[in-house]
């Protein structure tokens, strides 16, 4: 069976810390996939702030996650340091993707955990249609 292999972009523009919640945790007592989408979700809402916007309000759109593909490199345990990074890239007429890089703190050095993507369209909620991506948004979300 074909595996997911993700090309992460060369160099992430924001990074911020996640706790790992112990409701995080499955039977198997390290960290479940849902829980990584769930953090996923939570590093996106502080990236969009990060650039003072909402989900629901990308300079006057909405945005809607149309697609994930996440990539499992290490268990993650209640109590281990999360960094997570992010790089918006490959822009188009109406929606962009967002990577994320998410690393644990194992001795002196961050291992890679989590690499994913979400595909992200802009929507119009007062229309319920998609719309284009604003002019503004590419270049804040690249700085």
């Amino acid at each position: 069976m074909p595996r997911t292999k993700l090309i992460m972009p060369a160099a992430f523009n924001f990074t911020t810390n996640i706790p790992v919640r112990i409701t995080d945790l499955n039977y198997g007592g390290h960290v479940g996939n849902d829980s990584i989408l769930s953090l996923i979700h939570e590093i996106r809402v502080q990236f969009l702030r990060h650039h003072d916007y909402e989900e629901l309000n990308v300079a006057g759109i909405g945005l809607i996650m149309s697609d994930v593909t996440i990539e499992f490199r290490h268990e993650l345990f209640y109590g281990e340091p999360l960094r997570a990074s992010v790089a918006a890239a490959e822009f188009s007429k109406i929606g962009f993707d967002l990577y994320y890089k998410l690393e644990k703190l194992s001795g002196e050095k961050w291992v890679s955990v989590t690499h994913a993507r979400t595909g992200m369209v802009c929507y119009d909620y007062s229309l319920k249609k998609i719309a284009a991506v604003p002019k503004e948004v590419c270049s804040k979300l690249l700085s």
